[in-house]
């Protein structure tokens, strides 16, 4: 399922990290910076591996070459440690409280039923703990920015075919559409939209 590259030196699909500072947001208050930052413990790229190769060959063509590939920024998902998830407290230290999934519910989870998460297994050759990626949570991260620290982060990868399978699975959640409710005959209905979880 995993794989690990000793010699990165390009960012690709499916790649996972650990440790990372995101910054939010900075603003000047008062004439000081103020920076708005979360330590995500660990995220997987999600942007296509296409567009990532182009991207990096883009970057190492002279400035007077065409560079109509080059991307700005590249697609992450937090992944969540599962047991953390499971019981609603992986995001407590921004002060949310998140659904719990009982012994009916997280089987769903674990075995990529539920569209909205997407479940990765241990591996102890990577130190890599059960994790769950939240498709509802994204972030951007500016590619020269990721080029500059990603090997530092860098744990391993998935394969190419684990890594379609989430491609996939993250496309189907994000092009998903909440419908009305359709109104039967007879009884009155509420004109209230269907809710993705």
């Amino acid at each position: 399922m995993y794989i690990k590259e000793d010699n990165k030196y390009q960012i690709s699909q499916g790649d996972i990290f650990q440790n990372f500072e995101y910054v939010r947001w900075a603003k000047l208050v008062n004439g000081d910076l103020e920076v708005d930052s979360i330590k995500i413990p660990f995220f997987i790229v999600l942007t296509q591996s296409c567009d990532l190769e182009q991207d990096f060959e883009d970057r190492n063509k002279l400035k007077s070459e065409k560079r109509d590939k080059y991307i700005q920024s590249i697609l992450v998902c937090p992944a969540y440690i599962a047991e953390s998830l499971r019981y609603g407290n992986h995001l407590k230290k921004f002060d949310l409280i998140m659904e719990s999934y009982n012994s009916k519910t997280w089987p769903n989870i674990r075995e990529n039923n539920n569209p909205r998460y997407h479940f990765l297994g241990k591996n102890n050759e990577l130190k890599l703990p059960t994790l769950v990626i939240d498709f509802k949570q994204y972030y951007t991260i500016p590619t020269h920015i990721f080029y500059e620290i990603y090997k530092k982060h860098y744990l391993g990868a998935l394969k190419p075919l684990f890594r379609e399978d989430l491609s996939h699975r993250f496309a189907f959640y994000l092009s998903r559409i909440g419908l009305p409710m359709v109104k039967k005959e007879g009884v009155e209905s509420k004109n209230v939209k269907v809710e993705h979880k």
